[in-house]
């Protein structure tokens, strides 16, 4: 196996041969296909394979050496790129194609073949070398994608098909909906609408349909806050999610309106649209405003009695006489006990009604993060011999935030995970520093919560199905915290199973947004 000596350009006699062995020997350890043809030769002749040729070809040296590549084609000879490799050898031109080739047993594969000349001294064209790659799991792959391809369009044809003869059957469903409708151009025209929003808004589909969405009704509809929507929210193709808007309009007084907002981009004559769906949620937030309104002014009025007659049971206790009987003194313990349990509930109470009005100040200062939620793990320690808390990791740096309302979060979460976890028997309490976050996690072994009441648990007042069976409570701490968390700059959240337990954490921010 004789490799010229003017190979990659030396000039002749300039090679010497241990550099053709290592050179020969470099060739032999490519997993690339390598041969040299003489292109001083008649028929262009291979004068030199390496192994991993012969491993793709299934051929031995002896079958190689001094055939024309093109044999490798066999009888498939109409192939375009054969006429596209001859004309670059006949010019002495680089050439790069993919090709049929044909294995000594007759088997297909395709070879991508990189065919670059070799000059000597006087630009003359020696030789040429030809590297080849079998590509035939990747042509394989690219045939099974576009199969794939033309079956999904085919599919999306058939589907558009349908839908498009399914069309009155969804305009009938539409016009059931009770929530208003409105689908609109891209130019804000209104295509359509459904018997909902006629009737809501008390327009007739003549004065509705075809014109400009903010000229409707001597431009009642002409919001800053839906044109901030629609002019630069909606263009990020982004659905839009329970954006409020409230005006006041002229035939029907104040309205407070729930919309979202969709793209719609099918195929055929529903490309681009907008469609708004919009729900009247006046009277339900005023239903909402009055049920605050009740518990701020019932938690307020309750208050003052409640201290009254905590007092009154405070003197009892220090005024009982050494001799009373058990019953009397257990009496009155139960009735400390439970003015606390009520006292609590007001409190949350309270602290829902200074949220829900804004009023939830944060008074920031630098603290001890870690000795916060010790001291009220050991606090709630001693109330507690069924659980051990355990608490583990540490915050490396002070906290500023609102340390007492922190600690009411700490607090609810700890107790909680003791009260939810009745056949346990600890509680862990894991502190970490996250990036420029700082997290607490709480974590016990008891009830866990179901998928759907998982997704409504910080609401106010929801309680999960299995724990409002077997526990009371008005379902507000866990708003309460997150509320105060959100506060902060921070997020609070659960990861549970359903009888498997759950992990209550929360992070906070290290720096405000200011500080950034």
């Amino acid at each position: 196996m004789n490799i010229p000596n003017n190979f990659n350009g030396l000039p002749d006699g300039g090679t010497s041969n241990n550099t053709l062995v290592l050179l020969k020997a470099a060739l032999d350890s490519s997993v690339s296909g390598i041969i040299v043809t003489d292109n001083a030769l008649p028929d262009n002749p291979i004068i030199y394979c390496n192994k991993s040729f012969q491993d793709i070809t299934g051929y031995r040296f002896e079958e190689i050496i001094g055939h024309n590549c093109r044999f490798l084609q066999g009888d498939d000879r109409e192939q375009p790129e054969r006429f596209q490799l001859k004309e670059a050898i006949a010019k002495g031109e680089h050439v790069n194609i993919e090709i049929r080739n044909y294995t000594k047993s007759g088997e297909l594969f395709w070879n991508e073949l990189f065919v670059s000349p070799i000059k000597n001294a006087s630009g003359e064209v020696t030789h040429f070398i030809g590297v080849q790659h079998n590509v035939s799991r990747r042509k394989k792959a690219e045939e099974e994608l576009r199969h794939e391809r033309d079956m999904i369009e085919r599919k999306v044809n058939e589907r558009t098909k349908e839908l498009k003869l399914s069309q009155e059957y969804l305009d009938s469903i539409v016009q059931t909906v009770r929530e208003s409708l409105i689908v609109i151009e891209p130019d804000l025209k209104v295509q359509t609408v459904n018997e909902h929003f006629l009737r809501t808004f008390k327009v007739s589909r003549v004065e509705t349909i075809d014109q400009e969405l903010y000229k409707l009704g001597n431009g009642q509809w002409n919001i800053p806050r839906l044109k901030e929507m629609l002019e630069d929210i909606l263009p990020t193709n982004n659905p839009v999610l329970d954006f409020e808007v409230e005006h006041n309009f002229p035939h029907i007084g104040k309205k407070l309106m729930l919309v979202n907002a969709f793209r719609v981009e099918l195929e055929g004559q529903y490309k681009d649209r907008i469609l708004l769906a919009i729900e009247d949620i006046t009277e339900r937030r005023a239903i909402e405003q009055r049920k605050d309104d009740f518990l701020s002014v019932a938690s307020h009025e309750l208050k003052t009695p409640l201290t009254t007659v905590k007092a009154y049971v405070q003197v009892m206790e220090r005024m009982m006489h050494p001799e009373s009987t058990p019953q009397f003194k257990s009496v009155v313990t139960k009735a400390g006990s439970e003015l606390l349990r009520l006292n609590k509930l007001i409190s949350e109470l309270l602290d829902v009604s200074r949220l829900q009005a804004g009023r939830a100040d944060i008074h920031r200062e630098l603290f001890n993060l870690n000795a916060m939620v010790k001291d009220v793990a050991e606090n709630l320690q001693t109330a507690t011999l069924s659980h051990k808390i355990i608490i583990s990791g540490n915050i490396k740096q002070p906290y500023n935030g609102d340390e007492l309302q922190l600690r009411q979060v700490v607090s609810n979460l700890i107790s909680n995970a003791i009260k939810y976890s009745p056949d346990a028997e600890s509680v862990e309490i894991f502190l970490s520093q996250v990036s420029t976050f700082i997290k607490v996690s709480v974590t016990d072994h008891g009830l866990g919560i179901s998928l759907n009441d998982k997704k409504k648990i910080f609401e106010r007042f929801y309680r999960a199905s299995n724990i409002q069976k077997h526990f009371p409570g008005m379902g507000i701490g866990l708003y309460v915290c997150e509320q105060i968390v959100k506060h902060h700059g921070g997020d609070l959240w659960v990861d549970t199973e359903e009888g498997k337990g759950s992990t209550f954490s929360f992070t906070l921010p290290l720096k405000s947004e200011g500080d950034y």
